[in-house]
């Protein structure tokens, strides 16, 4: 009996026969099944694979010289050679070779960008000095570890397309309402229909946060050859009109600030922050050294998870104070620092730490407790929060102010012009500011005979560096 092409043999303990082929050079390729389990009929359909070629999906066939080359790739530099053919010619869009760059967990991925020990996006950020902080860093992996990881479960970096990401954004809807079921069965809590319904629905503006949180870290791999192509390009944002920050209007500012208030910390820092538009971690990061005797110099914020950090453009700024009675709350406040006062003591200082200042959490607190005292409800008071004086402050300020100056107290930087000419700051400007801060804002600060003279300011810092010395 003349010699078969191939070899034909019964496995142990299995129902079928198999078949291997022989390659070019003489060495069997891998075994296949021929779904017979008598050996004439496992030899036929070996005999009609060989001629013919070995079945596939559509029916189709397959030459037996494929599996052949594909038997001889030796290494990831041939796999890759085909595979990138078969991608030249139009048989396939995308592949990963194991163990390249793209062969990354992608939830993985995500999660280590913004890890802000580990990742070498954070790294080179602050290796060439941008303004990236922790608190940012952790909201962003927060997001990722809620929507990304859960949904790309299993996926691949390389394997990620736009189509991908565009679908996930068609459901981002569907996941929040999966996320909030989640965590109400953890709490053991029953819901409506209705308050699901509120829950599941997210904001435009929140979901485009959501999205970049993702596409983010996928822009920077294809910049760094991760992968070979910027699947963000060309995503279509959502749009829609964002919930405007509510704002108070000057005569309930006036009526609150002559109520009685949780803590005078409250009170002060929700009087400076609508009479200059600083921020909360502005106002928490303000030390001893920052006071002048009519304006505070800004050298820093505070949040708690970087402490005590430069600004949020990296900006130090002068901010005109034009009110003595507020500067002058404001020595007093320091004084009264229960942990004891030195030039680095923070003015807005914590009860229980000397290391940090107070909780931001308190400044909102004591606002809405003083609108429920005016006679708001406390569901009305509850949509206002401290930052909305910020916009209280611009939003009064911008008629009677050009821009340029008016960036200079609130540190917005919005355009190339505004970096430019930033640091030409004449003399006059200091006054244009501080006039109309007294025009807008002079009937929120009390005018009570409380007023001390500057020269305080000036001993007592003295006395501090006295100490130090």
């Amino acid at each position: 009996m003349a010699r078969l092409p191939f070899s034909v043999f019964q496995r142990k303990g299995r129902r079928f026969f198999y078949v291997q082929f022989k390659s070019k050079n003489g060495n069997y390729l891998p075994a296949i099944s021929t779904k017979q389990t008598v050996e004439e009929l496992a030899i036929e359909t070996a005999f009609k694979w060989y001629w013919g070629g070995l079945p596939a999906d559509g029916g189709e066939t397959i030459n037996l010289s494929l599996r052949d080359v594909v038997n001889n790739v030796k290494s990831k530099a041939e796999a890759d050679f085909i595979c990138n053919e078969l991608k030249r010619i139009g048989f396939i869009k995308n592949y990963i070779v194991a163990e390249s760059k793209q062969d990354v967990d992608f939830p993985s991925f995500l999660k280590n960008f913004w890890d802000f020990d580990n990742s070498p996006y954070i790294k080179e950020k602050l290796r060439k000095k941008h303004g990236i902080h922790r608190k940012h860093t952790v909201g962003q992996e927060n997001i990722v570890k809620k929507y990304w990881m859960p949904y790309f479960e299993g996926r691949l970096l390389g394997d990620i397309t736009q189509q991908d990401i565009e679908v996930f954004m068609d459901n981002l809807d569907i996941i929040s309402e999966q996320n909030y079921l989640a965590l109400l069965a953890t709490q053991k809590r029953k819901i409506s229909a209705l308050s699901l319904q509120q829950k599941r629905e997210i904001s435009c503006d929140r979901k485009n946060k959501i999205v970049k949180a993702g596409t983010t870290p996928l822009r920077w791999a294809y910049a760094k050859g991760f992968i070979e192509k910027d699947v963000t390009k060309g995503i279509i944002w959502f749009s829609g009109e964002s919930k405007k920050r509510q704002i108070l209007t000057p005569e309930i500012a006036q009526a609150i600030f002559q109520v009685e208030w949780l803590d005078k910390r409250l009170l002060l820092a929700n009087l400076l922050s609508a009479v200059t538009g600083l921020r909360s971690g502005e106002i928490r990061a303000l030390r001893i050294q920052d006071l002048g005797n009519d304006c505070l110099y800004i050298r820093h914020s505070y949040n708690d998870y970087d402490k005590l950090k430069p600004t949020k453009n990296n900006k130090i700024r002068t901010v005109e104070v034009p009110f003595s009675f507020i500067i002058n709350e404001l020595i007093y406040l320091a004084k009264e620092n229960p942990h004891g006062t030195s030039m680095d003591s923070f003015i807005f200082w914590a009860d229980k730490s000397e290391s940090k200042p107070i909780e931001s959490c308190l400044f909102v607190k004591g606002l809405r407790d003083a609108l429920i005292k005016i006679g708001l409800s406390k569901e009305t008071a509850a949509g206002y929060d401290f930052h909305g004086w910020r916009h209280f402050f611009t939003t009064y300020m911008i008629s009677r102010l050009e821009k340029k100056l008016l960036k200079k107290q609130t540190g917005h930087l919005t355009d190339k012009m505004v970096d430019m000419y930033g640091d030409h700051f004449l003399v006059e400007d200091r006054e244009k500011i501080r006039q109309a801060q007294q025009q807008v804002f002079g009937s929120l600060v009390p005018r009570e005979n409380m007023a001390i003279e500057n020269e305080i300011l000036d001993e007592l810092k003295k006395d501090f560096n006295d100490s130090l010395t």
